[in-house]
Parts: C-alpha cells; sequence; structure tokens
C-alpha cells in the first residue's frame, strides 16, 4: 500500500530524515514508533502531503507520487493529535464541509457523512455541535472526516492522545474494525504497550533511519526466543532438573525456590515435547511459559537505552 525508498528531508543544518525505507503491506495497521527527533513526525507530514521533501520516492497503491499532492490528498486520510477550535458549527456541517473540498455535494455530501458518523459510532449526533463535544467524541469525529473520501490509506498521528483509558481502549476496537472492513492504517503513538496491542506490523524509526520493521509477531517471536523458559513445579524440583540435564536442547538452568529457569534452543514444538516430558514423569507443573519482552523493551534496545537484549536482527 505505501512504499518509501531512500527519503531525505533537510530543515537547514539538520537532517531529519536520512535515507528512510519504509514499507507499510495493505490491509495491515502499521504502527510507527520512535523518539523525539528521530523523524516520526516529518515522515507522516511528508505522507500526508503537508510537507516537501528533498529526494526519495514515495508509492501509495502502486502509484508513484512524484510530488504529485493533489492525487496523494485524494488517497490519503489524516487524523492529525489536536482536532482544532471549530465554534458554532453542527457536526453534519462540519463533514459536509470537508466533504465538499474533496468534490462530494449536496445530498451525496449529506449521505456520505452520515454513513461514516454511523462507521465511527456517532449515529445520532448530526445536530451536535462540534465544540460540545467530549474530547474522544471529537477524535472519532476527526477520524470521520478523514474517511469521508474513502481513501486508500488512513495516517493516525498519536490519535489517543489526551483520552482517559476507557476511551483510547473504544478508539482501539474502532482501529481495529476498520482494518477488518479493508482499510490500511498508520498510527503514530507513544503509548507502546497499546500500540503492540493494535498493530499487525511495526516500523521503528531513529535518527532520520528505519532501524526495525516488520510483523509484529515475527519480530516479538525472534526476540523472545533468546528468553528463557519459566517452569513452576509444585514439589519434585529435584526429579524435574534431572529431567531437564538430559536434554540436550537446554544451555543453562537457574533454580529459585520451585522456579525454574531453562535457556532452551528449540522450537515451540520441542518446548510442548519438553512439558510433555515432565507431566510423564511425575512432575506437578503448574506454569510453564517463555518469558516475553514488550514493545517497549525493544524501542529502548533499538534507540540506545534501557537494559540490551539479544535479538535477530535480520527481521
Amino acid at each position: 500500500m505505501l512504499k518509501i525508498e531512500k527519503l531525505h528531508k533537510r530543515y537547514g543544518g539538520i537532517q531529519a530524515l536520512n535515507g528512510l525505507n519504509m514499507e507499510v503491506e495493505n490491509g495491515s495497521v502499521y504502527g510507527f514508533v520512535g523518539p523525539n527527533g528521530a523523524g516520526k513526525t516529518t515522515t507522516i507530514r511528508i505522507i500526508s502531503g503537508l510537507l516537501t521533501y528533498d529526494s526519495g520516492e514515495i508509492w501509495i497503491d502502486g502509484v508513484r507520487l512524484n510530488g504529485n499532492y493533489e492525487q496523494l490528498k485524494r488517497m490519503i486520510g489524516f487524523v492529525p493529535d489536536f482536532f482544532g477550535v471549530y465554534e458554532n458549527l453542527k457536526v453534519t456541517e462540519y463533514l459536509e464541509f470537508f466533504a465538499s473540498a474533496y468534490g462530494i455535494y449536496g445530498k451525496e455530501g449529506r449521505r456520505r457523512s452520515l454513513e461514516v458518523l454511523d462507521m465511527v459510532g456517532l449515529s445520532g449526533m448530526e445536530d451536535r455541535l462540534v465544540d460540545a463535544l467530549s474530547r474522544g467524541m471529537q477524535q472519532r469525529l476527526c477520524l470521520a472526516r478523514a474517511l469521508i473520501h474513502s481513501p486508500r490509506l488512513l495516517v493516525l498521528d498519536e490519535p489517543c492522545s489526551g483520552l482517559d483509558p476507557r476511551t483510547r481502549r473504544e478508539f482501539q476496537y474502532l482501529i481495529q474494525r476498520l482494518q477488518k472492513e479493508g482499510y490500511t492504517i498508520l498510527i503514530s503513538s507513544h503509548i507502546l504497550s497499546e500500540l503492540s496491542d493494535v498493530s499487525t506490523s511495526i516500523g521503528i524509526i531513529d535518527q532520520g533511519k528505519m532501524v526495525l520493521q516488520g510483523e509484529i509477531d515475527s519480530i516479538m517471536l525472534s526476540i523472545d526466543s533468546a528468553n528463557p523458559i519459566r517452569i513452576d513445579v509444585m514439589h519434585h524440583q529435584k526429579e524435574a532438573v534431572e529431567i531437564l540435564r538430559r536434554n540436550p536442547l537446554i544451555s543453562r538452568i537457574s533454580i529459585d525456590k520451585h522456579a525454574i529457569a531453562v535457556w532452551f534452543d528449540g522450537s515451540p514444538e520441542e518446548e510442548a515435547y519438553l512439558l510433555k516430558e515432565l507431566v510423564e514423569e511425575g512432575v506437578l507443573v503448574t506454569s510453564f511459559a517463555r518469558e516475553h519482552n514488550s514493545l517497549e523493551s525493544l524501542f529502548f534496545h533499538l534507540t540506545g537505552e534501557g537494559e540490551a537484549y539479544e535479538y535477530e536482527s535480520g527481521i
């Protein structure tokens, strides 16, 4: 859906983007993250047609943009992190105004406005004043506005900023529903735990370059494979350790009270057989799970902060 190659952007003496490569697959929810000053906002503004770039190539849905910002704006739906102020405008007036900007007028503009309101869960709010809506409702309305012209790609910049936990969760469900309806979504957020819940792919940018991108499940599985398996047993700890020592795929064992940590270099299927062997030997296993890293720990590692850990850089 979105492909960026060797994108450069300079502000005076500052190189904001330094040969950025990025690819967002059709139908995915792509989590785009980076520390302050990494070039994330610059990238989003370029993708959304709000900023020109110095060099590089951008394709959307197979179409090479080549500086054609009018074409770009019709293919993109953009949700900024700040809604703005629209005093004395009703919800439908707000949407019909933006529909007209895309050449959707009259009855068709009204029909489309009601349609997108239903999509974002704001049916029945047509005659409410925009500035009287809650923060969460305004963010839904902003999303409705981005959908008004049926874009190919949705770009959401910190869409959950300032929302309470319940409203953030509802907005996540809305994003997942839009993905199921066929939308491709690029979403930027500093709430990495929530981003990991909703994204199917991630891209981490630092110093104007992409340092890691790919399917989130594959990336997390790759870095988790270096972590130990934690096994909690009820009694029979000595017997469990003897069984584990016989396994050639285990390189190290650590014991803490009833918990055993084993560094196991095997596949998920081989992990299952290891658990099966323990149970068949009479060991009462109460917990058996590979320790997991989080998107936050991966982010800190790749951007030079926090504790380091091993991961496969080939993803």
